[in-house]
């Protein structure tokens, strides 16, 4: 048994770290719903008001589209595999590897998050084995190419720096200089 009684499930992880792609905020009793604009919530104040504004008018919507009409090609897991793995080509050479990078429906309505960066350590005899995945929200399937880029840099990011400190934002800003 592990510490607290509960027996240690066979073959699990031991311990998984997972990330938001934004650091949240505590639901209040007068929000019971989740705003998308506390999705910004590493942003400065008065992005945040901005976004909200638009949202309250109903512009905002519009206002994306009209920044970033593109649309990407990457509609499926093994291809957001193959995009992630070059970009950690290109920035990450020496982080550990990836094991698996991939869309989950799942990841906006349970986690309330954008994208995920998982680490598990597993015992294997004597050796301990890490393994590292990133899932992204399904709904990056349909948007602009910038919004996908700007989650997979994050999550990446967290391959060196597990936390949201400078480092971690220097990180991001060197794989995306539009990152801020």
């Amino acid at each position: 048994p592990v510490s607290g009684g509960h027996p240690r499930p066979r073959g699990r992880t031991l311990r998984a770290v997972a990330v938001r792609a934004r650091r949240d905020l505590p639901l209040s009793a007068d929000r019971p719903s989740w705003d998308v604009v506390d999705y910004l919530t590493g942003y400065p104040e008065a992005l945040r008001e901005r976004a909200r504004a638009l949202k309250a008018s109903g512009r905002l919507e519009e206002q994306l589209l009209r920044h970033y009409p593109g649309r990407h090609s990457i509609s499926n897991s093994a291809a957001l595999y193959t995009f992630a793995q070059g970009l950690k080509r290109e920035y990450l050479r020496s982080s550990p590897p990836l094991a698996k990078v991939c869309y989950d429906d799942k990841i906006g309505t349970l986690h309330r998050a954008l994208g995920l960066h998982t680490y598990a350590v597993r015992v294997q005899g004597a050796k301990l084995k890490s393994r590292n995945e990133i899932r992204v929200a399904s709904l990056f399937k349909g948007l602009a190419p910038e919004f996908l880029r700007m989650v997979v840099v994050h999550e990446l990011a967290h391959l060196r720096h597990k936390a949201h400190d400078k480092a971690f934002y220097g990180l991001c800003m060197h794989m995306e200089p539009e990152y801020a």
